[in-house]
């Protein structure tokens, strides 16, 4: 509802606290336009602009009433005759008429909506009939104003103009009274109020400058006076009297602006809040905390001030370039992003970067929603084109999908349902090197846009703990719960299984163990290095580790057996499992019983980047763990690299990962069943698995048969159809000898390598890039994955290059000792003196110095 009054100003410096109410009139001359552009600019003040009958309407006036108009005033009040020669530059809507009799609205044929001023001598009758039932706003002009002529037009939904010098923000009692001539601003404004209330106050809205509630309080004649005459929160308490809000608490609150609502049955204050809060219970709003931006601004403002260094937050406000950087990355992948989630997402970083740059400024919400506002306002609207460096930009970028799409669409091969279910084929005797290289490429993994989803999911689990594990489960997992962690003992009703089962851990536990324990370094590696020097050597266990077990397309108990049992062997003091709940909310029960066994001390209900989020950091209930093992998906592979790439975490991890994969070299000795059954076990893991059948040897009759095995034994399989989806992107390469082969095979360095060859054991020298490796007939993948004793979390993407699969040294680390005698500072002091100088590190010369001094030795 438009403000029951509209003071007139003479001048923009002339502003006062009148306009506290919101709306203030000021008028234009020949050189006050900037200064009214300032003004319209205030988010807390709505601004009209009042056009002399005597200025001469030409370009230059006309140009100034756009510019105003642009930059946020909200209409202009002219005469008949200005309108009609500056209508075809500036929208009707935005005019007020000023007309000197009733008579000429009609005279004009204005329409039912147009704004219109007059005279307060016109007739009140006339004056309401004008309004239409509140369609058209209507202002009256007031030579000296009285408080019963305002109190008559206000009531009647008229708008009064007054000159500021005629309007006090004093008040009095007497309600016949004016106040050394002048009209009390309050004066104005109660006629458009109503209540209901015995008490006759009035309910009061209080909102901040974001239009978030606060609270809900009630206003009097006296109140409201008090708020307008100083400035802030004033407000009626119904059993304490006059409550200037802060006064005892320090939670004051700067009055910005004063609205009604449409039936003015309910006042709104519109405040700058400061200390703690407006509610009682020391929180901002009454209503329950922010949400939103609000929310975002009030943490950024916070944290602007009180960031500890090392923060990510005090590291944008620091450091311009990242900012900025941050910025454009955000707005760049906004832009790629096409899913309403994606969309959803990217937006939401991109506002925290945007606004943390405005925080960083000074710039509020309340300056940007003003400046939205002042941007609807405008009468002249540019063209919109981009700037040309970004328009060629994105059509640089969309032919260059458009080739790549069309470049997949070539290559990319489906296997339909009713096609035989059989592996690309390539004779790399007769193939180009670039053909036989596509064959060994592992899929491009996004690893930037996977860590753009991740990231806010650990940081919203390091700042939220156990409330953003659960609520992220939730999301996630489609579970409730109401304790993120299964804690020891495990009841054993969790872990109710077979006995065929329970046999079969068994055996799995002991041949791991007994593997592992092999690995065990128990004894202090000693060596005498020179006369008198003497290194030391000696293994200790990471004190608390962290078992990540997958869940997803397959539950994965064996890997609980793989990640839990080296450490039960390495000594470290506490294992933690995490592992996602199915959707009754409990754990895969041979999980349970694993954890039993090892004597793990709890188990995080959750997975993906949440429960990595959680080990690193830890929550109120979750341990922090010094390292996490374990595969998973792109998310928890991205949480595992994230945490280990942040100082504050001091977490380490395993290994980096990517899909599942294993490369089988077969000769034409082979059995073409146990070939199919191996490659197809790695099929089944999911349709980002790579499988390669590198053929040495073999024509092209022999190979048919392995097709022919793959197809038949595909078909009878539950997860045929993920199968399918990963045959049709896997290859058989023939090549002519085993050098060729294994030269392939090194050079893709494959998780699983198995040996289909006569005399397996003899080529083992050859093998210098593998996870694990299954020689001969008779040594399927499967049995390394549960039984055989060696590990199965092993790496992948070629991380087998540089990387050992899960053992027992991944859960300790080694520390060294070293004891020098007099003897052995006699043999290396000239050495160590000699090397600190060159260095120009002379207190570590003179640490030596010292001792071979006292010793005699210099």
């Amino acid at each position: 509802m438009v403000f029951p009054l509209l003071p007139y100003f003479s001048s923009p410096s002339a502003l006062s606290s009148l306009a506290v109410v919101g709306q203030a009139l000021l008028q234009l001359t020949s050189s006050n336009v900037g200064s009214l552009i300032d003004v319209s600019k205030d988010s807390s003040i709505t601004t009209f602009v009042d056009i002399p009958s005597d200025l001469e309407i030409d370009d230059s006036l006309v140009d100034s009433i756009l510019s105003l108009l642009n930059n946020g005033v909200e209409g202009i009040f002219v005469s008949p005759e200005a309108a009609t020669a500056i209508l075809s530059s500036i929208p009707n809507a935005r005019l007020v008429y000023k007309l000197s009799s009733t008579d000429q609205v009609e005279q004009l044929g204005l329409s039912q909506t147009t704004s219109i001023s007059l005279p307060s001598s016109q007739p009140l009758g006339s004056l309401k009939s004008l309004t239409n039932g509140g369609k058209r706003q209507v202002y009256s002009t007031y030579e000296q104003a009285s408080k019963v002529d305002v109190s008559s037009n206000v009531s009647a939904g008229i708008t009064p103009i007054i000159s500021a010098d005629q309007l006090t923000v004093d008040y009095t009692e007497d309600e016949s009274a004016q106040i050394d001539g002048k009209l009390s601003i309050v004066d104005a404004l109660l006629p458009a109020l109503i209540t209901d209330r015995n008490d006759g106050l009035y309910t009061t809205l209080v909102t901040d400058s974001a239009n978030t509630a606060l609270g809900l309080v009630y206003s009097s004649k006296k109140s409201i006076s008090e708020a307008i005459k100083t400035g802030t929160g004033v407000y009626q308490s119904r059993r304490h009297g006059l409550w200037y809000k802060g006064k005892t608490s320090g939670a004051t609150q700067k009055l910005l602006k004063i609205e009604l609502d449409c039936d003015g049955d309910c006042l709104k204050f519109i405040v700058e809040q400061s200390g703690a809060g407006f509610c009682h219970l020391d929180r901002a709003s009454c209503f329950g905390k922010a949400s939103g931006l609000s929310a975002l601004e009030q943490v950024l403002v916070d944290r602007k001030t009180n960031a500890p260094e090392g923060s990510y937050t005090k590291r944008l406000f620091d450091d311009e370039k990242l900012l900025s950087a941050k910025i454009k990355e955000e707005a760049e992948e906004l832009t790629d992003a096409t899913t309403k989630e994606e969309i959803s997402w990217e937006m939401a970083d991109l506002l925290y970067f945007a606004l943390a740059r405005c925080v960083k400024y000074g710039v509020s919400l309340a300056d940007i929603e003003k400046n939205l506002d002042t941007k609807a306002l405008k009468v002249t609207r540019r063209k919109g084109d981009a700037k040309p460096k970004f328009i060629q930009q994105e059509e640089e970028k969309a032919a260059k999908k458009s080739e790549k799409e069309t470049s997949q669409k070539s290559t990319e091969r489906v296997i339909g349902p009713d096609d035989k279910i059989v592996m690309s084929r390539v004779d790399a005797t007769t193939a180009s090197k670039a053909e036989v290289d596509a064959c060994l490429e592992r899929p491009i993994q996004k690893s930037a846009d996977i860590m753009n989803l991740v990231t806010p999911i650990v940081n919203k689990v390091k700042n939220e703990g156990d409330k953003a594990l659960l609520e992220l489960t939730a999301k996630f997992d489609r579970v409730e719960l109401t304790s993120p962690i299964l804690a020891a003992p495990f009841p054993p009703e969790l872990m109710q299984i077979s006995d065929d089962i329970k046999k079969a851990i068994d055996i799995s536990f002991e041949n791991i163990r007994v593997f592992h324990e092999a690995q065990n370094q128990t004894e202090t590696l000693t060596v005498e290095t020179c006369p008198g020097v003497t290194c030391s050597r000696f293994a200790r266990p990471i004190e608390r580790v962290g078992c990540y077990i997958p869940g997803g397309t397959a539950v994965l108990p064996s890997t609980s057996l793989m990640l839990s049992v080296p450490a039960l062997v390495a000594g470290c003091k506490d294992i933690i499992f995490a592992s996602p709940p199915g959707k009754d909310g409990k754990l895969t029960a041979e999980v349970v019983y694993v954890a039993h066994k090892v004597g793990a001390k709890c188990i995080v209900l959750a997975g993906g980047a949440q429960a990595v989020a959680a080990m690193a950091y830890g929550t109120e209930s979750v341990p922090k763990c010094d390292k996490i093992m374990g595969p998973g998906n792109q998310f928890v592979t991205a949480a595992k690299m994230l945490v280990s790439n942040d100082s504050n975490a001091m977490c380490a991890i395993d290994m980096p990962a990517g899909p599942s994969e294993v490369l089988v070299i077969a000769d034409k000795y082979a059995d073409p069943d146990f070939v199919a059954s191996d490659l197809l076990s790695q099929a089944e893991h999911g349709v980002d698995s790579q499988v390669i059948l590198i053929t040495v040897d073999m024509t092209s009759e022999e190979v048919d048969k392995i097709d022919e095995a793959v197809h038949r034994q595909a078909l009878v399989l539950p997860r045929v159809d993920i199968v399918r989806k990963c045959i049709a992107h896997s290859t058989t390469i023939q090549v002519a000898n085993f050098d060729e082969a294994f030269d392939m095979s090194n050079r893709y360095a494959p998780e699983h390598l198995i040996l289909q060859i006569e005399d397996a054991g003899s080529y083992i020298d050859k093998v210098f890039n593998a996870g694990s490796v299954f020689v001969g007939a008779y040594s399927p993948e499967s049995c390394g994955d549960y039984s055989s004793g060696t590990n199965h979390t092993l790496p992948t993407y070629g991380y087998a290059r540089m990387y050992s699969g899960v053992n027992t040294t991944t859960f300790q680390k080694f520390i060294t000792s070293q004891v020098v005698t007099p003897l052995g500072l006699q043999s290396i002091g000239k050495a160590v003196m000699d090397l600190a100088a060159v260095e120009g590190l002379d207190a570590h010369r003179n640490a030596v110095k010292v001792r071979m001094e006292k010793l005699g030795y210099i």
